[in-house]
């Protein structure tokens, strides 16, 4: 697949990183693409303006600062429509921890999920702990499940299912937690969370 990540952050990098590995076409958009500070996401993936990196994309992952969602969907809407986008992104000080509604309204053709936003990065780049895999819990629409889905394993992680779009705060409160948890109990941030079952089924 064709990976376009907005955001050079931790998160996009180290995302990129791992999905490059697997043979996904991984392109970063940057505002300032040419910036000596983006050398090392020039190892894994191409690196272009926002724009660019949209065109033929098949997946879109937010990896921005949560304020700047917004501005981004309005400016380049249009661009994501058919492609699925995944909103990793979190708003920690906002009541709503999501940019989900900025997105359908400026996105309406866009598949959405949102994944990636419930645990810090250093978890994507060592999913396991205490000798166990972590889990990451995600919602999307139905037709971007499978999609989200692969990329979430393809990292490490094992996916959790939490229902469509609707169920989204669900989402959100395991963000709040882990931030709580992280920095509010100073657990620090290489801490995850696990789904037991008493009769688990396939994921």
């Amino acid at each position: 697949m064709k990976i376009s990540i907005i955001g050079a952050g931790n998160v996009g990098g180290v995302l990129g990183k791992k999905w490059a590995e697997v043979g996904h076409a991984v392109v970063f958009g940057a505002r300032s693409p040419a910036d000596p500070k983006y050398a090392d996401l020039k190892v894994i993936g191409a690196m272009t303006g926002v724009a660019e990196s949209l065109a033929g994309a098949e997946i879109v992952l937010l990896a921005l600062p949560g304020s700047a969602v917004a501005e981004f969907a309005a400016q380049f809407g249009p661009q994501l429509a058919g492609k699925i986008v995944i909103d990793a992104t979190n708003n920690p000080r906002s009541p709503v921890m999501n940019n989900l509604e900025a997105l359908q309204s400026a996105a309406p053709g866009a598949v959405l999920g949102r994944a990636f936003s419930t645990l810090g990065w250093e978890n994507f780049a060592n999913p396991q702990l205490g000798g166990q895999q972590i889990d990451l819990f995600y919602v999307a629409a139905v037709s971007a499940r499978p999609a989200v889905e692969q990329l979430i394993r393809e990292v490490g992680l094992r996916p959790v299912y939490l229902g469509g779009l609707e169920a989204v705060l669900a989402v959100d409160g395991l963000t709040r937690a882990w931030f709580a948890l992280a920095f509010g109990q100073g657990k620090g941030r290489r801490i995850a969370f696990k789904l037991v079952e008493e009769n688990a089924g396939p994921g």
